[in-house]
């Protein structure tokens, strides 16, 4: 006959312990595991947002005015593309501050104009000869037209007094730039030539835009001097 070996009190208390180790073990390893990080929230795209389509726009701007520079250079190149690249790198910080994919880059809607001077125009190591070579097809509008229909508008980036850049018209035009979605105006003088039609800088797109875009996609643009 058989005989059952029954365990004793500190035998069982023991066990108990050990079960309880392991059980404890386990919610440990399913509490670290739920607790663990979760993935980095994906960044958007110029698609997926106007704030990061504006950005995107600024920037392809800045490249293409310094891709411009470098293609046919004079003796303020190296300066203006210093300044533009200070002005990427801020960009960036901008778009990493929005969400939006760093380094994204598009071209505004309005196409570059013919690098070539036209023969009755200064060459191209001035700075005049630079600003005629880029402002081909909007410099002989009149005072009071409206200009660069269905471009888009953003910002160069770019500090200081409110003013516009441009390679449809030289420094010194005036232009009257309106937002149709909030019906606010500026009206700001060309300074430096760009990769757009109208690029304003930091200044006066404060002045016109709407609270976080940096696109401003119904735009009426006039030259008024």
């Amino acid at each position: 006959m058989s005989r059952r070996r029954s365990l004793g009190p500190k035998k069982k208390l023991a066990l108990l312990l050990s079960a309880a180790t392991v059980a404890g073990g386990g919610a440990f390893v399913m509490a670290t595991t739920s607790n663990a990080s979760p993935p980095a929230a994906t960044t958007k795209s110029a698609a997926d947002s106007t704030v990061c389509q504006g950005l995107a726009t600024a920037l392809g701007n800045n490249e293409r005015f310094i891709a411009g520079q470098r293609a046919n250079p004079d003796a303020q190149s190296e300066a203006r593309i210093a300044n533009r690249e200070a002005v990427i790198a801020q960009i960036k910080v901008q778009q990493e501050a929005s969400g939006c994919t760093v380094g994204e880059s598009a071209q505004g809607s309005q196409p570059a104009q013919p690098e070539q001077p036209a023969p009755s125009q200064p060459a191209a190591g001035s700075q005049e000869g630079q600003a005629g070579q880029e402002g081909q097809a909007g410099g002989g509008a009149a005072a009071g037209e409206q200009v660069c229909n269905g471009s888009t508008v953003t910002l160069s980036g770019e500090a200081g007094a409110p003013a516009a850049s441009s390679n449809q018209f030289p420094a010194g035009t005036r232009l009257k730039v309106t937002n149709l979605d909030n019906n606010k105006s500026t009206t700001v003088e060309v300074t430096s030539v760009s990769g757009s039609c109208v690029l304003l800088n930091n200044a006066a797109f404060e002045q016109v835009r709407e609270p976080g875009k940096f696109l401003i996609r119904r735009a009426v643009i006039e030259k008024v001097g």
